[in-house]
């Protein structure tokens, strides 16, 4: 007689939390559907058109790994891939010397809240307009009669243009670091922000100097926010193929130019497999920077 009770109370107690559970499945199907409809069926179909054939009037389904073959016997894919994971490389170092040491100035230098909102939205200035007129718009500056050439002589630098600031390496990291600058600075920032200052206080009464309280503090705590921002200028550099294609003058190539050929040749397949080959060394990179940290507390 006395468990009656207990076994309806735990009966109402279960209803509720399938109830819940419905609501939040509910809740929660609208995104789910649109990920699978944007984002996982165009990776399965990408995935699965990587292994049809292709001749040069016409595409076939088919199993096969020609595409993956010719990708990796080629010794240019190597040359490729290589080049681009200079350009990340050399892009993430420069964005994140930029972006921590702006952040750092924005969180620890400016006291006034209304100036740090001001400076920061100075920051996204140049975000206001399309990418590629901001990455075109250092042709003009960089060119062989451009604003930098001209000052150079002026002031006795040098005695003839410099030949690579415009259509090299060199301009395609520039612009890279021009564009992608910002996702560094904002992960930071607002990492930055979130540090307790008891803990740089009770650092300097302690005894500690400026370069102790920045490594064994402020960079340990920051750490999430530049995983955030190197992941996000890590995965834009080895996806974009425009910036290489203009501020390279055609005289270099990513893997994103490379796929971008092949769609130009109406080379579906060798696309998809490139693509897909891309995305696994995208994914391994990621996964080898998530192990450094965990960054589920900053999302």
């Amino acid at each position: 007689m006395g468990a009656g009770p207990f076994r309806f109370q735990r009966d109402i107690v279960a209803a509720s939390h399938r109830s819940n559970t419905t609501i939040g499945w509910l809740l929660a199907s609208p995104l789910a559907i649109v990920l699978v409809l944007f984002l996982v069926l165009p990776i399965v179909m990408i995935v699965v058109v990587s292994f049809w054939g292709a001749t040069e009037f016409s595409i076939y389904p088919a199993f096969q790994l020609d595409n993956y073959e010719f990708l990796f016997a080629s010794p240019v894919t190597y040359t490729v891939f290589l080049n681009t994971l200079m350009y990340t490389v050399i892009t993430w170092a420069c964005c994140l010397l930029i972006g921590f040491t702006v952040a750092y100035f924005l969180a620890f230098h400016v006291h006034s809240l209304t100036w740090q909102i001001a400076l920061f939205l100075l920051c996204t200035i140049p975000f206001w307009t399309s990418n590629i007129i901001r990455m075109i718009s250092w042709v003009p500056f960089l060119g062989r009669n451009g604003i930098a050439n001209q000052s150079l002589i002026g002031m006795g630098v040098v005695n003839e243009p410099v030949e690579w600031l415009l259509f090299s390496d060199f301009a395609v990291i520039l612009a890279f670091v021009h564009l992608y600058a910002l996702f560094m600075v904002v992960p930071i920032f607002n990492t930055m922000m979130r540090i307790d200052r008891s803990l740089l206080e009770a650092a300097r009464d302690a005894g500690a100097s400026g370069f102790q309280t920045l490594t064994n503090i402020i960079i340990p705590l920051t750490t999430p926010g530049i995983m955030i921002g190197s992941i996000f200028v890590v995965t834009l550099v080895m996806g974009d193929f425009i910036t290489v294609r203009f501020m390279s003058g055609s005289q270099s190539a990513n893997v994103g130019r490379l796929i971008s050929n092949d769609v130009a040749l109406l080379q579906y397949p060798s696309a998809a497999a490139t693509s897909v080959v891309l995305l696994l060394t995208v994914l391994i990179v990621i996964g080898i920077m998530l192990r450094f940290v965990n960054i589920r507390k900053e999302l």
